[in-house]
């Protein structure tokens, strides 16, 4: 082998080496955002939007997380946190157990995703406690166990553990997602669930809920 062709074969090598690592995971294609069930359309919800009630929250008291009884079983093994796991994550393997064991999730209110099931929170859309002050504090507990693991309408979501902590119980006007992008998605599921539920909202959750479907 000649010597300049030696020279181009080590070039070619070291060109190889500097260039940049594969970039399959950034060709990936991006995640699907979780989509619960019931989600209506923008104009849906506008609609729905205008036929809830507004008034003043009631009282907080006679209020605790015991009142809406969680988690029940839905199917099979599976209690409602493993079955919203189960179905909001990619490619997700459980045991016999319902255990989730391994698969991605995509936590849609701050765009961070997850390999481990033990990071994520399931949020209430509604908040038990902010259900009970617009009208579950007059519900029968089998009511309000129902509301509490409704996985028929866009109720709960596979989220994660700090963001769930961050909303605590407060509604749209005290507390929005950190993605402005799921604004739309999340003021719709938030209708959605107090409209089928017929709970009540004050005039400034109508108000930020008003603003966060302009931006559908």
């Amino acid at each position: 082998m000649r010597s300049s062709d030696i020279i181009v074969i080590i070039a070619l090598g070291l060109e190889a080496l500097a260039a940049p690592a594969s970039n399959k995971v950034s060709e990936r294609a991006p995640m699907p955002l979780p989509t619960p069930p019931g989600i209506p359309s923008a104009s849906t919800a506008k609609t729905l939007l205008a036929g809830l009630t507004v008034q003043p929250s009631g009282s907080s008291s006679g209020y605790s997380r015991a009142q809406f009884p969680t988690w029940i079983t839905i199917s099979g093994t599976c209690n409602t946190r493993e079955f919203v796991i189960k179905r909001d994550g990619t490619s997700v393997v459980v045991n016999s157990a319902c255990t989730a064991t391994s698969g991605t999730w995509l936590s849609p209110y701050d765009g961070a995703t997850w390999t481990a099931a033990s990071d994520l929170d399931i949020d209430h859309m509604v908040p038990l406690e902010n259900a009970w002050i617009s009208g579950a504090s007059s519900w029968t507990t089998a009511q309000r166990q129902s509301f509490a693991n409704d996985v028929t309408r866009p109720q709960l979501w596979a989220i994660t553990h700090k963001v769930n902590e961050s909303k605590g119980d407060r509604s749209p006007d005290a507390w929005k997602p950190p993605l402005a992008s799921f604004y739309c998605t999340y003021a719709e599921s938030w209708i959605q669930v107090k409209s089928y539920w017929a709970l009540s909202i004050t005039s400034a959750e109508k108000s930020a809920l008003s603003s966060m479907l302009e931006s559908c």
